[in-house]
């Protein structure tokens, strides 16, 4: 089927789904939701900016993972003002279901005086978490982990920032116990020139398995005149070393044309963390931050994103 990548994801007509008036305390913005399914219901861990213009991350929770949401009084992993790590927030998380843990990893960039910095946390309910640390130090984002292991290691996508070059692009860490990271591999490059995803790129949210290696999203940003622009693309990875890229499309699939998209904070802005695949119907549900104002949901088959890939495949960084 020939596909264009901008028919692919659907807008749900809910959104947005979450906005700064449906909190229950005070904020000024929630965006960046990781996603995940706890007890059949879908959970969105929010990244929420308060008055101050300081980060959190809070649970809410939804029987259909569009309405109804209960979302809790509380953040779950908040500042620490007292820790230079994280004095200035923590944001944008991403959520990785371990069966053979029985619990959630939960990565997430913790924000202080010397720039961002991957922090990792488990939980085995939301309702509390056990903080692991800082896994890699700043200037580091954007970061995920596989869903399984490879050859006893879990491995972490990352975004670090070169201080020789100045490059943002992102890598692949291993570990064997969640602490200590090694062997750091160049996964995906920021194209060059004109390209929408040339000035910088950053992982979404954790990799899905498929078939046909690891599907991933992540976020590319082109800089226009007046204002940068993040869309979505994909890659595929391959299933034993997710550091070797099979496909990465040519076109974006999400593009910001909505209006909840192209206004807010941060204009002009889809930026994807948080994605549930249902296995019976082959639904992809992909939860983004728009305009790092609100939360939104778009939806597709995975079977046409992998038809779509076989025919937009670009490889030269």
């Amino acid at each position: 089927m020939n596909w264009s990548g901008m028919e692919l994801f659907r807008r749900n007509a809910a959104n947005p789904l979450l906005t700064a008036a449906d909190w229950p305390y005070p904020v000024n913005a929630v965006f960046n939701p990781a996603a995940t399914v706890v007890d059949g219901e879908t959970l969105l861990l929010c990244r929420v900016e308060d008055r101050r213009g300081i980060s959190h991350l809070t649970v809410a929770r939804s029987a259909d993972g569009v309405t109804d949401w209960r979302i809790e009084k509380q953040p779950l992993i908040a500042d620490d003002p007292n820790d230079p790590v994280s004095m200035w927030g923590v944001e944008d998380a991403r959520i990785t279901r371990f069966d053979e843990l029985d619990m959630w990893v939960i990565a997430y960039t913790e924000y202080g005086r010397k720039g961002p910095c991957v922090a990792l946390a488990t939980t085995s309910d939301f309702v509390t978490v056990d903080k692991i640390g800082i896994a890699v130090p700043p200037e580091d984002k954007n970061a995920c982990l596989l869903p399984r292991s490879i050859d006893g290691h879990y491995m972490l996508f990352h975004r670090p920032v070169s201080p020789i070059t100045g490059r943002a692009d992102v890598w692949v860490s291993r570990s064997t116990d969640l602490r200590w990271w090694a062997e750091a591999r160049e996964v995906l490059r920021s194209r060059e020139g004109a390209w929408w995803d040339a000035v910088r790129i950053g992982i979404g949210p954790p990799p899905l398995w498929t078939e046909e290696g690891w599907l991933a999203f992540y976020h590319g940003v082109k800089m226009m005149v007046d204002k940068p622009v993040y869309r979505v693309g994909a890659v595929l990875l391959d299933h034993n070393d997710p550091a070797r890229v099979l496909r990465r499309a040519e076109e974006w699939l999400l593009s910001p044309s909505a209006p909840y998209e192209l206004n807010g904070d941060a204009p002009t802005v889809v930026f994807p963390t948080g994605l549930i695949h249902d296995e019976t119907t082959g639904e992809l549900r992909l939860y983004y931050g728009a305009a790092d104002t609100c939360v939104a949901l778009a939806t597709t088959q995975l079977s046409d994103v992998l038809d779509w890939l076989r025919g937009n495949d670009h490889l030269p960084a």
